[in-house]
């Protein structure tokens, strides 16, 4: 299989880590990981894409009732009653019935599979789930954008010390039926400056006037405005999407 194509790659990619890929193709496209650099960032973009859709997800607190099911799926017979009399009833009772006998342990581990996956970045910092493939990606600055009701749209990215930046749409835009939309980049102190136009889909690649390094080392955060023309001064009132600057190293 020629892994050329850019949408067979971006749907190897979701489906790695949404745990959907399995056997031989799962093996396969790890090894073709730790070959190809934009492999590896196809991953990390859709480890950052999920992870923000599950964050975005309210909290429902379990009935009693979801709990004791799964007690009684779980535990063996009697394990309920004699943890009743010990006061033992609490959540983690379940995952270690009769000495953690093997079906608390299985349930445990699925559970905990299943919230890991559903939310890996609060287990693991941004540069683990760069080494997620077993092998360090390159020092980079990546911005995640996000509309205003926190639907992701951008992703930008460059490598620490390269002069190109990556701009690519991870969700639905509407082009502006007047005017351009212009990144800029916001340092802790001092005033915005302009990073470019962004495409509304697909991706863009843009020569920056210096070293990411010396541009964004002290950026934290990411504005996209909507401006009369593509080279303004300085940035509008209109901010269309907005996120933080994160180093990944």
């Amino acid at each position: 299989m020629r892994y050329t194509n850019p949408e067979l790659l971006e749907h190897l990619a979701s489906a790695y880590v949404l745990g959907t890929l399995a056997g031989g193709a799962r093996r396969r496209f790890e090894r073709l990981q730790r070959d190809r650099i934009d492999v590896r960032v196809r991953v990390t973009q859709w480890e950052a894409r999920l992870g923000t859709l599950a964050l975005s997800v309210p909290a429902h607190k379990p009935s009693p009732r979801v709990w004791a099911a799964i007690a009684a799926r779980t535990q063996p017979a009697g394990t309920l009653a004699r943890q009743a009399a010990q006061g033992k009833t609490s959540w983690l009772g379940w995952l270690k019935p009769a000495g953690f006998g093997f079906g608390g342990l299985a349930a445990g581990v699925v559970a905990a599979s299943v919230f890991f996956m559903a939310m890996p970045t609060l287990f693991m910092s941004s540069d683990q789930l760069a080494m997620r493939s077993g092998e360090k990606l390159p020092q980079s600055y990546v911005g995640l954008l996000t509309d205003a009701q926190g639907n992701g749209k951008l992703l930008v990215s460059s490598l620490r010390h390269g002069k190109t930046m990556t701009v690519k749409v991870i969700g639905p835009i509407t082009p502006p039926a007047t005017g351009k939309l212009v990144l800029w980049a916001v340092p802790a102190n001092g005033p915005a400056f302009s990073l470019g136009t962004v495409p509304t889909s697909g991706s863009a690649v843009s020569i920056l006037p210096d070293t990411s390094e010396k541009l964004l080392s002290k950026v934290g955060k990411l504005l996209v405005t909507l401006e009369a023309d593509a080279n303004p001064a300085r940035p509008g009132e209109t901010v269309v999407f907005s996120g933080n600057c994160a180093k990944l190293w």
